[in-house]
């Protein structure tokens, strides 16, 4: 018979996440008292709530996304990680494809990186990205969307862009996430970033999310699609293992930079 009330044993289970990263029904189910079918459904009711992610046999803890500085002081963040996912992800681009890029630095080093391919046909509705295509060589053409600029991002969002969309069809999107879980998928705190998002995902089935680590086991505010919607994956090598198998588990290819 379990010991304690489905409230207590719930707190307990968020605190033993909290001094360790990943939990498993087996050792919950030992230490409470509990079945390990009680457990699971502790850990659904509270992956239901956003407050841990679950795992093969266990879970691991919800890790809010921080806000996002602006996009040019991020530049700096886990700049040699970027560096990384920017050359593993040239391989997934051809010379002469058509392609969408998205807005984020991550994007602005991929971009940069682009100087090595030939004749694309890029569009984008990220400024910083566009004048980096610009500068990078490789006798590119490249299509800016209209719309209201986010001035933290220099992307551009709303009403404009959304109508310029579906007007575009490319053979794949590139783009990089603030958050992104197994159970949420790819959220983001900035709420008019998400119908314009959803815009372009509707450009090409074929989604290349470029992430480094630490965007990933993270949940914000506002979804803009599953888990699934993501076809291909390019992190760093700092990613955890566990998670990873998750999200191959939904389908997602994953290519470990560096």
């Amino acid at each position: 018979m379990d010991r304690l009330l489905k409230e207590e044993r719930q707190q307990l289970i968020l605190e033993a996440l909290q001094e360790n990263q990943k939990v498993t029904v087996p050792v919950l189910s030992r230490r409470f008292g509990a079945s390990e079918v009680t457990i699971r459904r502790d850990l659904a009711e509270l992956a239901s709530g956003g407050k841990l992610i679950r795992a093969h046999r266990g879970a691991l803890r919800a890790t809010p996304a921080p806000p996002e500085p602006p996009v040019v002081q991020r530049i700096a963040q886990q700049r040699e990680e970027k560096e990384r996912i920017a050359r593993a992800a040239l391989a997934l681009v051809e010379d002469g494809e058509s392609i969408f890029l998205g807005s984020g630095s991550t994007m602005i080093v991929f971009a940069r990186a682009l100087g090595e391919k030939k004749h694309l046909l890029v569009f984008t509705n990220a400024l910083n990205v566009a004048a980096e295509l610009s500068a990078a060589g490789g006798e590119h053409t490249i299509v800016l969307t209209g719309g209201v600029v986010r001035s933290a991002e220099l992307s551009l969002l709303g009403h404009i862009a959304e109508l310029t969309l579906p007007e575009v069809r490319v053979g794949k999107i590139i783009m990089g996430v603030q958050a992104v879980n197994v159970d949420d998928g790819w959220t983001t705190d900035h709420l008019p970033e998400v119908a314009t998002t959803r815009r372009i995902l509707e450009m090409a089935p074929e989604l290349i999310v470029l992430a480094d680590h630490t965007k990933l086991g993270r949940s914000a505010a506002a979804f803009i699609a599953p888990l699934a919607r993501i076809k291909v994956l390019v992190t760093d090598s700092q990613a955890d293992p566990a998670l990873l198998a998750q999200f191959e588990a939904r389908g997602v290819r994953v290519i470990l930079a560096g």
